[in-house]
């Protein structure tokens, strides 16, 4: 396990990530409801900019999508912290290398435990029949 230190320097980093998160899902959430979609389908005025019009609410979406998952990822790993189980495997029990969780601070496997299972759940690129 990650010494206490270690675990400290590792919460306020998980905190300030967290709280810039927080910031930016609000300016997302205001910038989308400044620029409603019927808003910009207003403005069109063929079918190529109806479509760049979508692509922009989509990708808006998108990322607030992106930033809530990582945002429930840290208050995970904030859970973890609290429960005196952060940097334990949740696979094999084993502790997680300390520069892996320097480098991804929300890891839930060791190394090893991750490498297979995204070998089991990757998603082949090519027909296997």
């Amino acid at each position: 396990m990650p010494k206490h230190n270690e675990i400290a320097d590792l919460k306020a980093a998980l905190d300030t990530r967290y709280a810039e998160l927080r910031e930016e899902i609000r300016r997302e959430l205001l910038q989308s409801d400044e620029e409603h979609f019927i808003d910009l389908a207003g403005q069109v005025h063929d079918l190529q900019d109806e479509s760049l019009a979508d692509l922009l609410v989509d990708l808006g979406l998108e990322i607030i999508d992106m930033h809530l998952t990582e945002v429930r990822e840290i208050e995970a790993a904030l859970g973890r912290i609290s429960a005196g189980q952060y940097g334990d495997c949740m696979d094999c029990r084993s502790e997680i290398e300390t520069d892996r969780l320097q480098a991804y601070p929300t890891a839930r496997r060791c190394w090893d435990c991750q490498s297979k299972y995204e070998r089991s759940y990757a998603v082949p690129s090519h027909s296997t029949m």
